[in-house]
């Protein structure tokens, strides 16, 4: 049995060759955008329609095996890291997304002052900047 059998049956889901082909695209790493994922999973299955990546994605994300974020002005995008508290520096030039580790420890912004009734279980910090390459470009232009 291979990993991805094994971690959609320990979640509860069914084994299919779309969601063992979208598991795959998601290790590879990075934070893929659907059609990018789309494409990826095409070329190993003959014919997928993206409105099954789409469900596929939506029964992942739901299942903790992969993380939806949605960094402003941009689309949605997929990750295969899931459940560890991590955040995401956003360039402001080109649009790279990098990870970035919750720098105590421990998840101090999962408690907020003021939680309205609301029961915190995930918190989403987006840093923004600018990368090395745009950096470079900028100083080249200056």
């Amino acid at each position: 049995m291979s990993i991805g059998e094994e971690l959609l049956r320990s979640r509860g889901l069914r084994v299919t060759r779309p969601r063992l082909a979208v598991l795959d695209v998601l290790a590879a790493g990075g934070h893929l955008e659907v059609e990018e994922i789309t494409r990826r999973v095409r070329e190993r299955l003959d014919s997928v329609s993206t409105q099954a990546v789409y469900d596929v994605l939506g029964a992942l994300s739901r299942a903790g095996l992969s993380r939806r974020i949605e960094p402003a002005g941009s689309p949605a995008r997929y990750e295969a890291r899931a459940g560890d508290n991590h955040h995401h520096v956003v360039c402001r030039g080109c649009g790279e997304i990098a990870d970035v580790d919750c720098a105590t420890g421990s998840a101090p912004c999962l408690d907020p002052n003021t939680a309205h009734g609301f029961e915190v279980d995930e918190a989403e910090v987006t840093f923004w900047g600018l990368c090395p390459t745009c950096q470079a470009r900028r100083s080249a232009d200056d």
